[in-house]
């Protein structure tokens, strides 16, 4: 079966509106020295990445404003088709009371029990993004704002 796909690079905006639409993605971050990989919940805010955490390993590397990676796709392995976006950047606990009002509303349940009660942002310094589409149909467009 020939390939038929082909590869669009994203821009910044239209990987801003795919991370829109989706809920969950993974956090790339060093614990004890090693690359650690885990699914988080987010939400993206002020065209940041945002995280609710409970604290330990996560909660340190943005108390240490280390640089932190996260990922975010749709693949559909059958179809040979979806999106990648990668965000690079400073992990930063959000501390400023009006900004946990702001997003505290906007998180659903977290998938397992426990309180998670801090907020990290994910600056997005860097951001690279990548569409899979069948070759011959229209590349993907942002759609209009406003």
């Amino acid at each position: 079966m020939p390939n038929t796909q082909e590869l669009d690079v994203l821009n910044r905006r239209q990987c801003l509106d795919l991370l829109q639409d989706v809920r969950v993605g993974r956090l790339i971050f060093t614990e004890d020295a090693l690359p650690a990989v885990q699914p988080v919940n987010f939400r993206i805010w002020r065209d940041d990445v945002v995280i609710r955490v409970a604290g330990g390993a996560k909660l340190a590397a943005a108390s240490d404003n280390l640089v932190v990676a996260f990922e975010a796709d749709e693949l559909d392995p059958d179809l040979r088709s979806g999106w990648s976006v990668t965000v690079v950047g400073h992990a930063q606990p959000i501390t400023a009371v009006d900004d946990l009002v702001e997003i505290a509303g906007t998180f659903v349940q977290p998938w397992v029990q426990g309180r998670r009660d801090h907020f990290i942002r994910i600056r997005t310094e860097k951001i690279t993004g990548r569409r899979f589409r069948e070759r011959g149909l229209p590349q993907y467009h942002a759609a209009a704002s406003g």
